[in-house]
């Protein structure tokens, strides 16, 4: 009873719990966070320090005592004590002129190949931060309705969804993913595969913030208009140790992400070869739709499109797919239709 009357004072929320960027959906009010999924801890009293922005600023930039973690790794809680502080805050930075305790009905966007103790691990962590309910849907899914994909109608689309830890493949139709595939290769990765090529090439050691700069930057996937620039790589020399600046280009940078994108296109072409041919033909009209932020890899779209022959479309917005998907789906969640896309979890509180 107590919690049904303290949701009359709480706002529905949709969180796309990324591994490196967390965005929170509120009914009727749109997307009103979108922070990195950093948080700052002081290892001596274990207290938060920072969340989100903030934390992120203090990444590479911390005495010993304060380490900047990230609780998600490879799209799933690696931390869960610090993943539930993480959800509270945002949950009280959206409640903020609101008197008593929030108690929102959630909807949580997880990864498709996840197990089943990695999913509830995600809904505790939501209940244990406040939510009253909580239901899980998987990304590919969330991130096709956010892209305005046809997913209850009797044909197939297929979503790439690209974030920072994962990248989650599937074809969609009457409301159900048919195939599926999830690789633990993302942003991430990409950013590994920097630091290593300027290690490997230039006895250089940079920074992982570094690396994502230079990939958001320069990076690319394919030859482009875009092949003209250049970039400082600045980072710690490691034969003397003292700092050193060396000039790069666009196609030194999508040599050494290559192999990142390979193992990405490479699902694509797996997951299409699995689908029903019925579906393919469905595919080959509508095209495939990249989501999610490694969407915004320049060429990507063309690397696709060369590579299964087929018409590849980025979405719009596509950093923010997954987000608006699940406010979408908490809008309608009266429609048995839309109800049928959410993750089935016998754990889950039932909505009041």
């Amino acid at each position: 009873m107590l919690d049904a009357i303290l949701g009359l004072f709480s706002r529905d929320i949709g969180i796309d719990l990324g591994t490196a960027n967390t965005l929170v959906h509120v009914r009727d009010r749109g997307i009103v966070i979108s922070e990195p999924s950093v948080v700052a801890i002081d290892t001596r009293t274990k207290q938060v320090l920072a969340i989100g922005a903030e934390a992120k600023r203090m990444v590479g930039r911390t005495p010993a005592s304060i380490v900047a973690v990230r609780p998600l790794r490879d799209g799933v809680i690696s931390d869960f004590d610090v993943t539930e502080q993480m959800i509270k805050y945002f949950v009280r930075k959206v409640h903020d002129r609101v008197g008593l305790i929030p108690r929102p009905r959630m909807l949580l966007g997880i990864p498709s190949g996840v197990t089943e103790v990695e999913k509830r691990a995600v809904r505790d962590a939501a209940l244990n931060a406040g939510a009253r309910w909580a239901r899980l849907i998987e990304e590919p899914m969330a991130a096709a309705i956010g892209a305005g994909l046809p997913v209850s109608e009797p044909s197939g689309s297929l979503i790439v969804d690209i974030g920072g830890g994962t990248t989650e493949v599937a074809v969609i139709s009457l409301g159900g993913i048919v195939v599926s595939r999830s690789i633990r290769i993302g942003g991430d990765e990409m950013d590994t595969d920097i630091v290593a090529f300027a290690r490997r090439e230039y006895n250089l050691f940079l920074g992982e913030r570094t690396a994502e700069d230079i990939k958001i930057a320069i990076g690319s996937a394919y030859p482009g208009e875009w092949d003209d620039q250049r970039v400082s790589l600045r980072g710690r020399d490691l034969l003397t140790g003292l700092p050193r600046s060396v000039e790069v280009g666009t196609d030194q940078i999508r040599e050494a992400i290559e192999p990142s994108v390979v193992q990405i296109v490479d699902t694509i072409k797996d997951t299409i070869e699995e689908t029903p041919p019925e579906l393919v033909a469905d595919i080959m009209d509508q095209g495939i739709v990249l989501a999610g932020g490694g969407a915004l890899l320049s060429g990507l779209d063309r690397r696709v499109a060369e590579a299964t022959q087929m018409p590849v479309h980025v979405a719009e917005d596509p950093l923010t797919c997954v987000a608006r998907g699940t406010g979408v789906v908490l809008e309608e969640l009266a429609n048995p239709q839309m109800a049928r896309v959410l993750v089935a979890d016998t754990y889950a509180r039932p909505p009041r």
